[in-house]
This record gives C-alpha cells, structure tokens and sequence, in this order.
C-alpha cells in the first residue's frame, strides 16, 4: 500500500484538521460571499476612485493578489497589493484603500494604515477585530467582519472574496456574485477527486505530492490568470508541506532565471522538480515559450510536471488550480511526516522582532 493511500497515516500528522480547511474551501467561499452581500457599504461611500490599493501580508494580502489578476482585463482603474510599512507615493483622498489583517494585528499593516489615515484615502477594513477594528471604529471606517479560528492561508475565501464585492458593491465591476457562486459549485465536484480515500493513482493531489519526495519544486506560471496561483502554491508548500519551494513567471524568467538551467546542474540534479501552471487564457507566444522551455528542462533529467487549469470562467480557472495545490500541500505534509498546520520559524521570527 502507498504511504497516502494509509487513511490511519495521513490523520495520524494532521492533529489540527487542516484536511478539513482545504475540503470546506467552496462552503468558505460560499459563507463569504453571504457576508460580503451584508456588509453595509454604498456607492457612494466612495467617490471619485482614482486607483486602489490593498494593503496586507501573507495570507490576507494574496486575496488582493487574486483580485488584481482576476480583474487584470475588467478594471479601469490602476490596482496594487501592498506589503509594506508605508503606502506608494501616489495614495491620495481618491484612493481607495482596502486594509487586511485577518488578525488585525499585523504590524506592517497597521503602520500603512496610520499612513493612509494621515494622507486622507478612502478606507474599508477587513479583519476578525484586534487593533484594526479599534483604528476602524475610532475613525468610523467601514468594517468586514471575518469568521474567527483559521490560520490565514486557510481563510482565502475571507481575503479574497470581500475584496472583490466591495468592487462590485461601488460600481467598479459588475457580476462577481454570480462568478463566485458558479465558482463554489464547480469546486464542490472537483475536491471529489482529491479526498483522502481516493487511491493516489487516481487523485492528481496525491500523485503530486509523491513525485515531490525529497525535491524542491521550482513553480513556472504566465503572467496574468497563473502568477498570483503560482505564488499561492509556493507559500502552501512551504506553510503546510515544510517543503522549500521557489517561483517564477514567463516570461521573465526567460531573461534571466533560464541561464540557470544550463550545464552543469551536476549534483542539482536529482533535488529539483518544475511545476508548469498552464491556463487556456495564455498568450500564445507564452504557450511557445513553455513548451520551448520544457524541452531545454528536461534536457537534464528534470522532471517537469505540466498543470492545466479547467473551469469556464477566469475565476474558476484559478481556482481550480488554487484547490489542486492547497491539497497537494496537504498530501505534501504527509509525505514529509509534518504536520500541515504549525508554522514555527514564523513563530519564531515574530517573537524575535518582538
């Protein structure tokens, strides 16, 4: 019997039931949506809208990166995720300023808020409560009210979702509900394939994680619907897995990262692993450049997986390749006898700084 075809196995490294956070995705997704459509903001809380920024880290800012990839041909206005102390010069009074703490207690986040409080932007607020929600009600900023008890990289749909109908609440874009409800259904049949009492020879997730056995995957992804999936897959084989893994995007690379895949690899060799997010929205030029790229890879005994998003729309797409990975991450932990929900050198390096 397969390592992850051991059901006993694959509970026995999960005492936090991250299995379940990746299952219940489209229910999470479902819920968010429902409490986005009850978060009371108007179109004319927010006027004259010059550009946006959403200012976040690590598990609420990648919802804002979902966003600007999602609305990359949809948006009229310029769109920034922000990860820093201090907000790009351009913030004014006709900025929208969309600030992400599911803690609400992220340092960085909290010092961009101050920032854009003192430059006099529109804000809207989404968090569980802690110093955010403070700020928030002391300056009468609108608040999106998230479920408590995730780690944040388990409560994407909280960051992602929120962000998405405050756009479509203030006229920027229309039709978002109906997308991600469409979105749910789909991602409700598709985990059937992934649960953990399907053989790994029949379970993409399972099949995946086992060829990453003691490899370190290197994620090659396009640049519009792919690069923020391929950013989300890094950071949940590294969180979930304790599975170092690095990323990069056609075609940028090409200019320069490729040159690394040249003689000699030598000892390299049998440690590495690509990953190719492909997706039917791809430019044609980019399809050529991965399957070019593909053959000068395998050239040195790489192994290089290729992954096909599916779905109708540009959100099922993505997410469709986001519930792949999150549950490959899973399958990954198991592989790597860890367990999925413990992130202890964050842990650590946040008590240093304190």
């Amino acid at each position: 019997m397969a390592l992850l075809d051991d059901v006993d196995t694959i509970r026995s490294v999960d005492p936090g039931n991250m299995y379940n956070l990746i299952f219940d995705f489209p229910e999470q997704l479902a819920q968010a949506l429902k409490l986005s459509e009850g978060w009371n903001v108007r179109k004319n809380d927010f006027i004259d809208i010059k550009n946006i920024v959403v200012v976040g880290m690590g598990g609420s800012a990648i919802g804002g990166d979902l966003v600007r990839s999602l609305l990359l041909d949809r948006l009229q206005v310029p769109f920034q995720v922000c990860r820093n102390y201090r907000l790009p010069e351009f913030v004014d009074d006709e900025t929208l300023v969309i600030v992400s703490s599911y803690s609400g207690n992220t340092e960085e986040t909290l010092e961009a808020l101050d920032d854009a409080l003192a430059r006099k932007a529109q804000i809207a607020t989404i968090t569980t409560g802690g110093m955010l929600e403070e700020i928030a009600k002391l300056n009468d900023l609108p608040i999106a009210y998230l479920p408590t008890g995730y780690p944040p990289r388990a409560a994407l749909g909280y960051s992602f979702v929120p962000v998405l109908m405050l756009l479509e609440k203030i006229g920027l874009i229309k039709g978002a509900g109906k997308e991600i409800a469409a979105t749910v259904k789909m991602l409700e049949k598709n985990r059937e394939m992934y649960i953990e009492d399907v053989p790994t020879s029949d379970n993409p997730a399972k099949n995946l994680a086992e060829r990453m056995l003691a490899k370190i995957p290197i994620i090659y992804t396009g640049p519009t619907v792919t690069d923020t999936v391929g950013v989300r897959w890094k950071g949940q084989f590294c969180e979930n897995g304790k599975n170092l893994t690095f990323v990069n995007h056609f075609p940028e690379f090409n200019h320069n990262e490729l040159v690394g895949w040249s003689d000699p690899i030598g000892p390299h060799t049998e440690h590495l692993m690509v990953i190719i997010l492909h997706d039917g929205g791809d430019h044609p030029k980019i399809v050529r450049r991965m399957e070019i790229v593909k053959r000068i890879i395998e050239k040195h005994g790489i192994d290089v997986v290729d992954i096909q998003s599916s779905g109708d729309s540009v959100l099922e797409r993505m997410f469709s390749l986001i519930q792949l990975g999150d549950f490959t991450s899973y399958y990954l932990a198991v592989v790597n006898d860890a367990d999925p929900t413990p992130v202890e050198a964050i842990d650590t390096l946040k008590k240093a700084l304190a």
